[in-house]
């Protein structure tokens, strides 16, 4: 991916370093959205009996990890910051082409473990976003994660988790996370999931209609790169993580859509660019 034509955010803040801050009170956890890796360890721990919950409410290790922290901006945080960048300047044009004003989310580098508006989380949670703050976590050890353990490695797959966060916030500010969760109030577990699932979709869609916008202004994209950020959607489908965690699936009880689904509306929206095309609340995706 050409990093040299993006920006880079202000709106990035460092954590790393200052433990997993799980002392003290404060209320439950609000509801967290998201993630592309906050699917990975949740499913694999409902599968296994647990309590995702907990992870919530700090109740994990909260030992910070040991990546290095120095002066020197990593690769990886070099890239969130631009992408963070870039995507601050579509989607302020894409907001300002529909009479609106947008709210630039905060992005929050942290380790081992992080208080947000939404309450304690564990890194294991891995990336998410909270609506109460308007802003998106990240671990950037998930990436190592993403490239090993799923096979998803790459600069545009890094890129894509965080374009896909900034699609839950584009949610927010349109209302469309509050519909959603009303709608969830007023259904059994079957439909809540499949809202639940939608939703994603389309940050998968709106991560892709980023992508389509960035490129064509700044002509971001390298060979290959589109693969990855294919690669990394695939890497977080609830069919391919519970045929990992347990030889089966039960498309009931998927939250975030298959692989298919996933690398279907990402490149929809890489395709169109159009932020209106995908529509959470039809029957049919």
């Amino acid at each position: 991916m050409r990093t040299e034509n993006m920006r880079s955010s202000q709106n990035v803040e460092d954590r790393r370093g200052r433990g997993g801050g799980f002392g003290g009170g404060g209320g439950g956890p609000k509801l967290a959205v998201g993630g592309v890796g906050g699917i990975i360890l949740v499913l694999v721990i409902i599968l296994l009996g647990g309590n995702p919950q907990q992870l919530l409410q700090g109740q994990g290790s909260g030992t910070p990890t040991t990546s290095a922290t120095s002066g020197a901006q990593t690769q990886q945080e070099v890239v969130v910051r631009k992408v963070l960048g870039d995507t601050e300047d579509v989607w302020n044009q894409l907001f300002s082409a529909m009479g609106k004003s947008y709210e630039e989310p905060g992005l929050v580098l942290f380790n081992g473990g992080v208080r947000s508006a939404c309450g304690l989380a564990d890194s294991a949670v891995g990336p998410f976003y909270c609506p109460g703050d308007g802003k998106i976590y990240i671990d950037l050890d998930f990436y190592q994660e993403l490239a090993v353990r799923f096979k998803a490695p790459g600069d545009f797959a890094q890129a894509y988790v965080v374009a896909h966060e900034v699609g839950h916030h584009v949610q927010n500010l349109l209302g469309i996370s509050d519909r959603t969760r009303a709608q969830q109030e007023r259904t059994d577990e079957r439909g809540r999931n499949m809202l639940s699932v939608r939703l994603e979709l389309q940050a998968d869609y709106l991560a892709g209609v980023w992508a389509h916008h960035a490129n064509k202004q700044r002509q971001i994209l390298e060979p290959g790169d589109i693969d990855e950020g294919l690669a990394a959607a695939a890497a977080v489908g609830d069919d391919r993580l519970q045929k990992q965690a347990r030889g089966y699936v039960v498309p009931d009880s998927f939250t975030h859509g298959t692989s298919a689904q996933r690398i279907k509306w990402f490149k929809k929206g890489f395709e169109s660019g159009d932020p209106f095309a995908f529509d959470p609340f039809r029957d049919e995706h």
